[in-house]
């Protein structure tokens, strides 16, 4: 009993973020209007303005319904996977000019090695299969 109070007191309690069901299915369809608006107001204001500012406010829309599909429970988690992302990209260490180019340079030779075998069994091959076919019984 006593090892299970200190279990739940070295554990740090996690906080259920995650909105209601109701809620987050609202935020998606306010999204899907929104993304909706964009797509017929393109569509119907063609002869009442010009293509640049249609552009702008279809972005400016699609802007706004990426900002309200963030804010879903499945934004949140992906906002968090992109936040770890960020994190663990700034761990790597990147290879320095001269790493890159003799790495490069390997590839490439391995690549001709490689291509020049593979035409030679081809060449045989199709040899072979010439002769095989030419013969007559």
């Amino acid at each position: 009993m006593s090892l299970e109070i200190e279990k739940k007191k070295n554990t740090p309690e996690v906080v259920d973020t995650q909105k209601a069901k109701g809620l987050n299915t609202f935020l998606w369809l306010l999204a899907l209007v929104v993304v909706a608006v964009a797509a017929l107001g393109n569509i119907y204001l063609v002869e009442k303005f010009s293509t640049p500012i249609r552009v702008v406010g279809v972005v400016i829309l699609l802007l706004i319904a990426l900002g309200i599909a963030a804010l879903t429970n499945q934004g949140t988690k992906a906002r968090g996977f992109l936040k770890d992302s960020r994190t663990e990209m700034r761990k790597i260490v990147w290879p320095t000019r001269p790493e890159a180019m003799q790495t490069t340079l390997i590839v490439m030779g391995v690549t001709v090695v490689v291509s020049l075998i593979l035409w030679g069994l081809d060449s045989i091959i199709v040899s072979l299969i010439t002769f095989l076919t030419d013969l007559r019984f």
